[in-house]
């Protein structure tokens, strides 16, 4: 029973330093956004456009077969439930207000975590291993600064924008559905979307989408900087950081959506 508590207070201990280093990580980052150019060391505009390109663009197609097929999904499932009731011509609203606030930025902020936090968490990982950011350190350069507000900045700008064109297509991909089962026209379905809709649902998918991307970029960043034993480290740091984003994702959006809606 002693081994057993003193494991689990050595998890949670841990658990708490990563998520007080993640914090730190994002403060540095923000620390050299505004500073670093009085400093002379800026964060590198390159580097940032790059990691938007690997981030934002490369995932264009498989963010919008993604979003096509959930937008499809809820149309059938929605039009489905309600045909139960006889309120088929209400589901517009459901999936209107599915996507935006919730689909869209989930699905986004999963594919992000699988695909481009893992990547981070690899590449972060590697160049810890290789004593590569230690070398940094040497010459005088912060690798937060040259390596993790890059990729900070760049996921928080295109995830939210990724979010944005997961709506129209899965908005577009529903309302095929939708038009089709209830033999209406396209234009009448975009009304009904509209009507549905307001600013306060876009903002709170897009503003979750900028707190998933910031969680994955600071989970990538840590399980890379914690990395050790080889090949194997960087394997298990890898899997390690996209089962934590994914895990902290979905808690932040609960967090979230409780916050928002309470009051």
């Amino acid at each position: 029973m002693l081994r057993f508590a003193e494991g689990i207070g050595r998890g949670v201990v841990r658990g708490v330093e990563e998520v007080g280093f993640a914090g730190a990580l994002f403060a540095e980052s923000l620390f050299w956004a505004c500073a670093g150019p009085a400093r002379r060391q800026p964060v590198r505009l390159p580097a940032v456009f790059a990691q938007m390109m690997q981030i934002g663009i490369e995932a264009l197609p498989i963010a919008t077969v993604l979003a096509a097929t959930i937008g499809m999904m809820l149309a059938i499932q929605s039009l489905y439930s309600l045909g139960l009731f006889g309120a088929e011509s209400f589901a517009t609203i459901g999936i209107a207000l599915s996507v935006v606030r919730e689909f869209a930025p989930l699905i986004i902020g999963i594919l992000i975590a699988g695909r481009s936090g893992s990547a981070l968490a690899a590449r972060f990982s590697t160049m810890t291993i290789n004593q590569e950011v230690d070398a940094l350190r040497v010459i005088g350069i912060s690798p937060v600064r040259f390596l993790v507000a890059p990729a900070l900045f760049a996921m928080m700008i295109m995830v939210p924008v990724l979010t944005m064109w997961a709506n129209i297509v899965a908005l577009a991909a529903a309302g095929l559905m939708v038009t089709a089962s209830l033999e209406i026209s396209l234009a009448a379905y975009h009304a009904d979307v509209l009507a549905a809709l307001s600013v306060n649902d876009l903002a709170h998918g897009l503003g979750k989408s900028v707190l998933f991307a910031a969680v994955v970029a600071l989970v990538s960043a840590v399980n890379g900087a914690l990395a050790d034993g080889g090949a194997e480290g960087v394997g298990r740091r890898t899997t390690r950081a996209v089962v934590h984003s994914i895990a902290a994702i979905i808690m932040v959006d609960m967090i979230f959506a409780f916050v928002v809606t309470s009051g």
